[in-house]
């Protein structure tokens, strides 16, 4: 028995012993680990967490940039230096030539081969333009709601000895659009013309303009813009030749008081043209070209009739016709009308507000001086329903005959009525709350 206490009591010695030896051994290993940690580069980052010296944190590596030798940074600021001076070179390229054409003319293209379609081309601004492109040997197609102008535009060009077409197309509805496209090159052929020039306005105030009315502004002064490019200028890539002519307006620069629909479509026209004309240019499709038309207020078109302008004239039609047909000859990439107020456009963005906004207000006092007063908007300006009740109260006979009178002209014209039921009737012309170039 004692020999068998003497052999445990060692055994234990020996477990106790062991035992110390692995802890000394641990604690050695944790110091040099300790050691190792505090030589390496710490450097705190915004989040919080350590960025080690080899580029690792928290134990994910991060690749790291390439050094970057003397030759490279050299070659890079040549590159650079040179990229400015052939820009510069160019530029005053481009300038001499501007300077020559304005001197000895620029050179006009013949637009007797072409296919053009005008969107809005049942009257107005459309219809003089399908005349002289007729008379140009232009096949010419028009796109309009308004069934009985079509009609009549398509008369006046082939009594002039034309060419003319006319389809009744919503071009608010992307899908009328694509598919009257497809009709066009079954029947006619391929567009190369594509002239957007449809376009509506309401003339009230923000907050006395329906939802309906903004929308309707949006979807035919810009939107119809991007389905009617699209349907055709894949066809005007494939064959390396096309035109897009957007008739915008100079509400398109400028913000006109009772236009604010008006003139934020306009704006987006603006910026579709210049946008899609570099991203040809871009693409390499340089055979491709756009013209953007920026007129002031023209008379006779059923817009802006009554507008209340200063200082500079309302257009007429037939010159801002001529003016749009010589820009698209000549492949010019801006056409304002008059041309005198490129100058005060360029003044814009030099003054401070007050002077521009001062001289806005004297240029047009009142976008549309037969429309209604804020406060007597609610009063004179209805949305109607069947039975001729507003919100309980009953409209005059007077306004009752002019939407009976409004209902037999659109239904004689089979024009396409907005989805929306409630229509506006504003006092100043017998229309939809809208005024239709």
């Amino acid at each position: 028995m004692p020999i068998c206490k003497l052999s445990k009591l060692k055994l234990q010695q020996s477990i106790i012993v062991s035992r110390q030896i692995n802890q000394k051994e641990k604690c050695k290993i944790c110091v040099k680990m300790v050691k190792n940690n505090n030589n390496l580069d710490l450097k705190p980052l915004s989040n919080g967490h350590a960025l080690l010296q080899n580029g690792h944190a928290g134990g994910v590596p991060t690749p790291t940039a390439p050094a970057v030798g003397w030759r490279q940074t050299l070659w890079n600021s040549w590159d650079a230096f040179a990229d400015v001076a052939w820009f510069i070179i160019t530029c005053i390229g481009y300038i001499l030539q501007d300077l020559y054409y304005i001197a000895f003319g620029y050179p006009e293209k013949e637009l007797n081969t072409d296919i053009a379609l005008i969107t809005g081309g049942g009257n107005g601004l459309g219809r003089l333009l399908a005349e002289r492109l007729g008379k140009m040997g232009t096949k010419v197609i028009i796109w309009d709601i308004n069934k009985k102008g079509i009609a009549e535009t398509c008369e006046i060009v082939e009594e002039a000895g034309g060419y003319c077409k006319g389809y009744v197309v919503d071009i608010s509805k992307k899908e009328e659009v694509y598919k009257a496209a497809d009709v066009i090159r079954e029947e006619v052929g391929d567009v190369t013309l594509l002239i957007n020039n449809a376009g509506v306005v309401s003339g009230l105030h923000l907050l006395d303009t329906p939802d309906h009315l903004i929308e309707r502004s949006f979807n035919v002064n810009v939107m119809a813009h991007f389905w009617t490019t699209k349907a055709f200028l894949p066809k005007m890539i494939e064959k390396e030749r096309g035109h897009i002519a957007t008739i915008a307006s100079l509400a398109g620069h400028v913000g006109i008081s009772k236009l604010v629909d008006y003139c934020a479509s306009k704006f987006a026209a603006v910026g579709f043209d210049e946008a899609l004309r570099l991203e040809l240019e871009v693409l390499g499709h340089t055979n491709i070209q756009t013209t953007c038309i920026c007129p002031f207020f023209i008379q006779a078109t059923g817009m802006f009739d009554d507008v209340n302008a200063r200082w500079v004239p309302t257009l007429n039609p037939n010159d801002v016709a001529d003016r749009v047909i010589s820009a698209i000859k000549k492949n010019e990439k801006l056409a304002v009308i008059p041309g005198f107020l490129k100058f005060l456009l360029s003044l814009k963005w030099t003054f401070p507000w007050g002077c521009v906004g001062g001289l806005l207000r004297r240029l047009v006092p009142d976008a549309s001086p037969h429309g209604l007063p804020s406060s007597q908007a609610s009063a004179t300006i209805v949305s109607c329903n069947g039975s001729g009740k507003v919100n309980g109260s009953i409209i005059s006979s007077t306004t009752a005959a002019d939407m009976a009178a409004l209902d037999a002209q659109l239904s004689s014209a089979s024009v396409t009525l907005p989805a929306k039921s409630p229509s506006m009737l504003i006092q100043r012309t017998p229309s939809l709350g809208e005024r239709v170039l």
